[in-house]
């Protein structure tokens, strides 16, 4: 099952809520159709970025449903169904390859605090039950717990795991992970800041949530790293990095929501608890670094 296919920049893509909390269906047909028109080569909805964490899981189904007939084969769709539960992330995953998903995307178990061979045993378990191409999601900084190369290097002897998104913003380990896998094994960046570093050791793309405001250049940094361009790639990283930052002023989605709202891209910045609005004082200063990006 291993391929090339998750290659190139992956959007993190926001879930639009109404401001009465409910799904916003068509603003996320237009996110997507946004990202599609501007070069992202994937989506990723009912990720960290998409608030699942607070989905239900039939809010959870509509999402991944509604990604996929939207996006309609004019790119991937890759499934955030991970969860700290074994069992529930093999019903995610089963419903991603049902829905028509290229693959799936599965965090670490969080909160849980596994040890590596929990995690190993995770993995292969939900690669076991669901003939679908996985990612493995490694983010310490959410779920207390990290992923390590060694543990990678098992689990992608497992034949559906076919990549992993690290997001650990360290380079040695995203070196480490990339000199212990196979060739053919993607390592996708899953932190912004190291997005274009990460594809110069040998990385083949990012999965970004900046791609959510900024989707043509995220892409056009991506492709020139992926083509040895270091100039480009390296002129490209150091414009977009104050709207990277900004992105990360609070805690993630709320950063990005709010941006998108005042580009208009969404009707509302909703959020669910226990997320909640940016202060007074973070939005001025958002606002002034997307201003002088020139998004609004």
């Amino acid at each position: 099952m291993r391929n090339h296919k998750f290659r190139g920049t992956f959007v993190a893509i926001v879930t639009p809520f109404n401001p009465d909390g409910g799904l916003d269906e068509q603003g996320l047909a237009e996110l997507i159709d946004f990202q599609l028109k501007n070069g992202t080569n994937g989506i990723v909805p009912c990720g960290t970025t998409g608030e699942a964490a607070t989905m239900s899981h039939d809010e959870h189904h509509r999402v991944v449903e509604l990604t996929v007939r939207a996006v309609a084969g004019r790119a991937l769709v890759l499934a955030g169904a991970g969860s700290n539960s074994t069992s529930e992330t093999i019903e995610l995953t089963r419903h991603a390859k049902q829905a028509g998903a290229d693959g799936a995307l599965l965090i670490t178990p969080y909160y849980n605090r596994p040890s590596q061979e929990g995690l190993y045993q995770h993995y292969k378990a939900v690669a076991t039950a669901v003939d679908l191409p996985l990612i493995a999601y490694n983010v310490p900084s959410r779920t207390a717990v990290n992923l390590l190369p060694e543990t990678v290097a098992r689990c992608a002897e497992l034949p559906n795991i076919v990549g992993i998104k690290e997001a650990s913003g360290n380079l040695r380990q995203v070196s480490e992970v990339i000199g212990l896998c196979p060739p053919d094994f993607a390592v996708l960046s899953g932190d912004d800041f190291t997005a274009m570093a990460s594809v110069l050791v040998g990385g083949v793309g990012a999965i970004s949530v900046s791609s959510n405001v900024v989707p043509k250049e995220m892409a056009e940094m991506i492709t020139a790293a992926l083509d040895g361009n270091l100039t480009k790639a390296n002129e490209l990283h150091y414009r977009l990095l104050p709207l990277m930052q900004a992105m990360f002023i609070d805690t993630n989605p709320a950063p990005v929501k709010t941006a998108l709202a005042m580009m208009g891209k969404v009707k509302s910045a909703a959020l669910r608890l226990p997320m909640c609005a940016l202060s007074p004082s973070a939005e001025e200063k958002l606002r002034a670094i997307v201003r002088a990006g020139g998004l609004l």
